[in-house]
């Protein structure tokens, strides 16, 4: 059973957020072969501060099996500091209803049907945080794989700009619009 909690870090348990930190080493350190800086083990950055925002899942364990973080465009975000190039001739985002989903990934031992709705409901949950807050899109970007999984959620999601190689992979900026759309796509799940 998939356990789904959302909240800035002083609301979650320092055991989660322990585990959270492991998860994002596991996915995007060690499988993902990013070149990051930190500690061996623990996935942070500086962009992990008290005003963000996470959507974590648990397996039955206990175990974090997925994660999202979500930061205010008003202040420094990830998109802007270290890529602002995807953006193209657009501008970067700076808005409190519009906010930036990175960190966002899910891993689970169940079959892939099993895994394709656990998926979607973490991304249910990451809309309805938004929602909530009057987020009225998101700002993201990723490999392209992504973005198609999205589409096929049925979430409103739309380019920024054309693809660009980093390490050597198509990474692309997309817009995820917290609209009628997405919300009732999602519902489903």
């Amino acid at each position: 059973m998939l356990n789904i909690i959302n909240g800035k870090t002083q609301q979650l348990t320092p055991e989660l957020i322990s585990g959270l930190g492991l998860f994002r080493y596991k996915i995007f350190v060690e499988k993902m072969a990013w070149p990051l800086q930190c500690e061996p083990g623990l996935e942070y950055d500086e962009f992990d501060r008290d005003d963000t925002h996470y959507v974590i899942a648990q397996d039955g364990n206990g175990h974090v099996c997925g994660c999202a973080r979500l930061l205010s465009t008003m202040n420094d975000y990830l998109l802007e500091q270290i890529f602002p190039e995807l953006m193209g001739d657009i501008p970067l985002p700076k808005s409190p209803d519009i906010w930036e989903l990175s960190r966002f990934a899910f891993e689970s031992e169940n079959s892939s049907s099993g895994h394709w709705l656990d998926t979607c409901r973490l991304m249910k949950q990451i809309v309805a945080l938004a929602n909530r807050n009057n987020v009225k899109r998101l700002i993201a970007f990723s490999a392209l794989g992504n973005e198609r999984l999205l589409r096929r959620m049925g979430v409103d999601v739309h380019r920024v700009s054309s693809a660009q190689l980093i390490d050597g992979k198509p990474v692309l900026a997309f817009w995820v619009e917290i609209n009628d759309k997405t919300i009732n796509a999602l519902s489903v799940y």
